[in-house]
């Protein structure tokens, strides 16, 4: 490693490090950690108790019987049971060059004639062989589990996980080479703790039989030792796991083999604990990728509260059949929506895309919230009102709040322009949504610019996209796409509800649309919703657009002018503007996109004049258009029934046109995917 490159490394972990100290000391603040070696000077640290009835509970816990916290006394020393022993063992470690030491836990009724399977259980950067002895009472945990016949038995091997000569937990735990020496544990516990315990104990050596896991910094090196050695680990654990924890892409760098290796990956944080978010980019990542994960998010903070848990938890799933089906369903608490305002914990999205809702509103007699449908939330003593809905599709959904009949946005969401007022909106993650995530690519910019319409005869304004080098490559033309919002909204729409950003971003990179402007203007023309819908206002919204925009973008972006390079398309309300404003003006656009629209079969005063316009001209409209592109969101789109009347007119005409569908209704998920196909047809 040449010289800058070093001083950048060590610049880089320095700063990282003290991003990891702080939020430690802030986490770990009022927490007692017990350190005491006498049993009868501890004080017992009690878990939170969930209850394990069939009905949901307040938080939205699950139906069924299953366990999803640990509870009262799960870590008290019972006298009516038989109790396993912690042995010190020394062994000799070639990667360090010197005799190192790790505990041992051995399970009740311990025998060498038997052979057992192994979790190596790792810990935090400022502790050692006996932090987890000291502060977890792993011992008691598991012995008291294994009187319930909840776990098999096993052996719990404890290392020093950081592997030095000198690899005390004082001094400054922090220093570089302290910190590196967690790192070189990876060969330490490969080369030589593990051939070690299985010479010295009667253990099973086969992958099926080994797990690991750990806590902070421990919960780091399970995960980068356990998902970067598969054919030595089949079950791996990471409890608020730090920020030495990979990034997910070199974690998991083949999805498909993870799948097929992996028993069970385990991630667990407290949600109150200032590292999460490294749990959290996993998580996410492992969603994107659909490898099969349990995801667990319980109240605390960094500290044994939440580590005794997640070792309560992880340890009974290990060295037993795993149903990946239950997966989404262990866990205390859900993850707060993306489009939450800053900190706020509520609205939550569970595994199962079930959304608990958390408000509080003590002088309410009746709250609701509406998401597709009404639930009706229920008020507890301390004035919140609670509700857990039922699963909820991909991808962004409005939604509004209710109070006695009075429909406002949630505090707690970032508000959308839409339904004609602002509301509410929520973002429901998918596995599918890799393609308008934010990666690491080069990026555009979303602009706001205010122009004069002498249509209209006063201001309007615009959102436009930029790609990635707009501002850099100052002599590059660029082809446009114009699109076009929906009822009840406005040019607000594709710039943030449609995230047209960063699916233009995402398909640039990688090479799957051309580098193009994209002009979201204002289609609102008229005043009187969908009944004062006519051809007058899709005749100003024509000149609008021919005289007003077009206009502006030529003569202050650097835009390509010819027809070819221009395309125009709509979802709904804009999918009307497009076959009305496209069709008549073909020798200006190339490309059109009709989403979730249709002319109505109900208004043949509308309708008809549009027909007959395309009847009289099919030959000029398939002369001129590279692509009529019209899409759906299957039969559930309330514009269903109105696009296939069109598309049978068509038919009828020989008007030449492509047609997809994608499920979802009339939606936001629907026409994000709509643009994401449609602009990879483009300009090419």
């Amino acid at each position: 490693m040449n010289k800058n490159l070093h001083r950048t490394f060590k610049l880089r972990l320095k700063r990282l490090l003290l991003a990891f100290l702080f939020f430690t000391l802030i986490a770990s603040a009022g927490a007692q950690i017990v350190t005491a070696t006498d049993e009868k000077n501890k004080r017992v640290s009690r878990a939170t108790i969930t209850g394990n009835g069939t009905n949901r509970d307040a938080t939205g816990a699950y139906s069924g019987n299953l366990e999803k916290q640990a509870p009262k006394g799960f870590d008290s020393i019972r006298t009516d049971i038989s109790h396993g022993r912690i042995d010190t063992v020394s062994y000799v470690s070639k990667t360090v060059g010197t005799t190192r030491r790790s505990l041992i836990y051995l399970p009740p009724g311990f025998s060498k004639r038997k052979k057992y399977p192994v979790l190596y259980l790792l810990h935090g950067i400022g502790g050692d062989e006996k932090e987890w002895l000291n502060g977890g009472k792993p011992q008691v945990i598991l012995d008291n589990l294994y009187a319930e016949n909840k776990i098999a038995p096993l052996i719990v091997v404890m290392p020093n996980g950081r592997a030095m000569k000198d690899d005390r937990a004082g001094g400054n735990i922090f220093d570089s080479a302290r910190v590196q020496a967690f790192a070189t544990f990876e060969k330490d516990l490969l080369n030589d703790l593990i051939p070690f315990i299985e010479k010295k104990y009667p253990v099973l050596t086969d992958r099926e039989h080994r797990a690991i896991a750990g806590l902070s910094m421990g919960g780091g090196q399970s995960l980068n030792f356990g998902l970067g050695n598969l054919d030595k680990f089949a079950w791996v654990g990471g409890f608020s796991s730090a920020p030495n924890t990979k990034p997910p892409r070199e974690l998991v760098p083949n999805p498909e083999e993870t799948k097929k290796k992996l028993r069970l990956l385990w991630i667990s944080c407290g949600d109150n604990d200032g590292l999460i978010s490294f749990s959290k980019r996993t998580h996410e990542y492992l969603r994107q990728q659909d490898v099969p994960h349990i995801y667990y998010i319980e109240p605390g903070v960094h500290d044994f509260k939440v580590w005794k848990n997640g070792l309560y938890m992880f340890s009974q799933f290990l060295f037993k059949p795993v149903d990946v089906s239950t997966f989404s369903q262990y866990t205390v608490l859900g993850t707060p929506a993306s489009t939450n305002t800053r900190s706020a914990k509520y609205p939550q999205i569970l595994p199962d895309n079930r959304v608990v809702f958390r408000v509080k509103a003590p002088d309410a007699q009746k709250v609701q919230i509406d998401l597709g449908k009404k639930y009706e939330l229920a008020k507890d003593t301390g004035g919140y009102w609670i509700v857990t809905t039922d699963s909820i599709s991909e991808g962004f959904h409005y939604y509004s709040l209710l109070i006695d009949g009075v429909a406002i946005a949630d505090p707690a969401s970032e508000t959308f322009y839409g339904m004609g007022r602002m509301a509410s909106g929520i973002e429901i993650p998918f596995q599918g949504d890799r393609y308008y995530s934010l990666k690491d690519v080069p990026h555009g910019d979303i602009r706001i610019k205010k122009y004069y319409s002498p249509v209209t005869g006063s201001w309007r304004q615009f959102y436009i996209y930029t790609p990635p080098g707009y501002d850099e490559n100052v002599s590059e033309q660029y082809p446009v796409l114009y699109i076009l919002h929906g009822g009840g909204e406005d040019e607000r729409g594709w710039a943030t509800q449609g995230k047209t950003d960063l699916i233009l971003d995402n398909l640039i990179a990688e090479n799957k649309a051309k580098p193009m402007l994209v002009v979201m203007p204002d289609g609102n023309m008229g005043t009187g919703g969908l009944a004062g819908f006519n051809e007058n206002v899709l005749r100003a919204f024509e000149n609008e657009l021919k005289q007003s925009v077009i206009p502006f973008i030529e003569k202050n972006y650097r835009a390509e002018t010819d027809a070819k390079k221009r395309a125009l398309a709509g979802l709904s309300m804009g999918g009307l503007q497009t076959l009305y404003a496209g069709i008549k003006n073909t020798n200006m656009f190339s490309y059109l996109g009709v989403f979730s629209s249709g002319w109505f079969g109900n208004r043949p005063e509308l309708s008809n004049p549009q027909y007959d316009f395309m009847k009289a001209n099919a030959a000029m409209i398939n002369s001129n258009l590279k692509s009529l592109w019209v899409a759906m969101g299957g039969k559930e789109d309330i514009a269903y029934n109105n696009c296939k009347i069109m598309l049978s007119k068509f038919d009828e005409m020989s008007i030449k046109y492509q047609y997809s569908e994608y499920p979802g209704g009339h939606t936001w998920p629907v026409w994000r995917n709509n643009l994401y196909n449609f602009a990879q047809l483009l300009f090419k």
